[in-house]
């Protein structure tokens, strides 16, 4: 298995990195019983494809007409899942050591992601790294001997804790509740649909739940979901 090295150094080029850096999230046990939020970001939009001699991730402004399966490129969205994910890991929730991220793409590639990883602020760096790892299987922090980005073995469920509660978050959910009355002192499963159309359909939820009247996007989910446990734990 190959490897890719990205540090987790500050460029100085954005006071946001400069925190990240200075402040390296803790990491909660895998599989525990801790009170944690575990977020999956399911249908994302991370392809690549071959432009000459270098490859690129499938964007819907970038590559029209590339995709293997000549699929409408409007559907590429990369740039969800760079959001969200930038939402996410500079929350104070994951700083905290109370959150896990899981990517799972719509070519079925399941992607761990590590607490303390410090995604890059600009899209096309973004974009360079994604390919780094769909094609090397994971990014190795150049300062440690830890993965911060890695494709593991589906199916995703078997990486949650025993007996946890599974909500998948939908605009046509039947209930739709306040973020904050998902939060317990167990350990929760949140689903969050990083696709540019249509809703998520995934066989390892327990409920599809709203939470808004209104049509929200993923990085907008992600964030009022953050908050909302944020605010019952008492992290500031």
């Amino acid at each position: 298995e190959g490897e890719a090295v990205v540090s987790t150094q500050s460029t100085g080029a954005d006071s946001s990195d400069e925190d990240v850096a200075q402040h390296p999230a803790k990491v909660a046990k895998k599989n525990s019983s801790d009170k944690r939020l575990i977020v999956v970001l399911e249908n994302a939009s991370l392809e690549t494809v071959k432009i000459g001699k270098t490859f690129q991730l499938l964007t819907a402004d970038k590559n029209k007409k590339q995709s293997k399966e000549e699929k409408s490129t409007s559907s590429c969205r990369p740039d969800i899942t760079h959001q969200c994910l930038l939402m996410l890991l500079d929350s104070p929730l994951n700083r905290a050591g109370k959150l896990q991220v899981y990517i799972h793409t719509e070519r079925n590639v399941l992607i761990e992601v590590n607490p303390s990883t410090r995604i890059p602020r600009t899209f096309d760096r973004f974009c360079g790294l994604m390919v780094q790892l769909l094609h090397k299987l994971s990014i190795h922090a150049a300062d440690g001997p830890h993965k911060l980005l890695k494709v593991i073995k589906n199916p995703v469920s078997d990486y949650f804790p025993v007996g946890c509660r599974k909500y998948c978050m939908t605009y046509n959910a039947p209930r739709c509740v306040r973020p904050i009355q998902l939060v317990t002192d167990d350990p929760c499963v949140i689903v969050i649909g990083a696709q540019a159309h249509g809703s998520v359909d995934v066989d390892y939820t327990e409920e599809n739940i709203g939470i808004s009247n209104y049509p929200l996007s993923a990085a907008l989910t992600a964030s009022k979901v953050c908050d909302a446990f944020e605010q019952a734990w008492d992290i500031l």
